[in-house]
């Protein structure tokens, strides 16, 4: 039997001796890529407790990557097991590893350093994040989120200018994620967690959708919280919906209420001609900046109010 460790060092070996290799799953998409050459990194040591977050600050070159894996059933920690195996094989020491609640949930995401959406999105429900050292000077942090089928994964990576760049490459030859027979370790694999969370919650974020900055024209996609849903209704004929539109506090407020019921009528478009959903069944409604989620006073708060909701109705 071949272990993920043999599979690692197999993979680690084979590389040149100066270039570190971070195998990403098979599929992987790169989001983006953004490098300066002098720059700080606050690098989280632990999870949010009285309004902190333990950092240690780490100044060098910054790396931040990010990329989207779509089609799969592994979960954030089947993604980010054979990633912590391999950084520390690279000679990381693993400083603080937590799981959305456990981090502090909606406060850590926002209390870290997230590539901004639709780069990287953070299903606060369900991610992971690892912080890892080498030396005094050398650090890399992980964050792993799985929204419906998709996976989001961010590397932060941060080294003396002169260091050699981790240069992730997308695995083709070797599975990521080993098979695990159910019961002998594998955590469950929940079949559509949008379904899930709209019936427990009542409501879900939509929060892969795209949209045009500044105008309600839905991306092409294909957005997996849509396949969904689409699902759900199509599997529950007697439940309807409501989709409501959300912005950030930038314009006026009535501007705002307008683009935001725009945005959600353009999902329910989508819904009604690519999944065939009858129209009936989906009301569409805007609340402006009237709902946040997250402070209007800072880029990643904006982002994140910048949404689309479903919301189950009676029947």
């Amino acid at each position: 039997m071949i272990t993920r460790a043999a599979v690692v060092f197999a993979i680690l070996t084979a590389l040149p001796a100066q270039a570190e290799q971070l195998i990403l799953p098979g599929g992987a998409r790169q989001m983006s890529t953004r490098v300066i050459p002098q720059d700080s990194y606050a690098l989280p040591l632990g999870v949010f407790d009285t309004g902190n977050i333990p950092a240690r600050i780490i100044e060098g070159r910054v790396e931040r990557l990010s990329w989207q894996l779509g089609g799969g059933e592994a979960t954030s920690l089947q993604i980010l097991t054979p990633l912590r195996d391999q950084l520390t094989a690279f000679g990381y020491e693993i400083l603080f590893e937590c799981r959305d609640v456990d981090c502090g949930g909606f406060e850590f995401r926002f209390g870290i350093d997230v590539i901004p959406a639709p780069d990287m999105h953070v299903n606060l429900r369900d991610y992971r994040f690892l912080s890892a050292g080498r030396g005094d000077d050398e650090a890399v942090s992980l964050m792993i989120s799985r929204l419906g089928d998709v996976t989001y994964i961010q590397m932060i990576h941060v080294a003396p200018g002169g260091a050699e760049p981790i240069s992730p490459v997308t695995d083709t030859t070797t599975p990521a994620i080993p098979d695990t027979p159910t019961g002998q370790g594998a955590a469950p694999i929940q079949d559509n967690q949008l379904a899930q969370t709209l019936q427990t919650s009542g409501h879900v974020v939509l929060n892969d959708l795209i949209f045009e900055t500044g105008a309600s024209r839905l991306g092409d996609g294909p957005f997996a919280s849509l396949q969904q849903l689409a699902a759900f209704l199509t599997d529950n004929p007697s439940h309807r919906i409501a989709l409501v539109g959300h912005t950030d506090s930038v314009g006026s407020l009535s501007g705002n209420i307008s683009l935001s019921k725009r945005r959600a009528g353009s999902v329910r478009e989508r819904m009604v001609s690519k999944y065939n959903i009858k129209s009936g069944r989906i009301e569409a409604e805007g609340m402006g900046y009237l709902a946040p989620v997250a402070s209007n006073l800072t880029q990643e708060g904006r982002d994140e109010n910048r949404r689309v909701e479903a919301i189950l109705l009676s029947q």
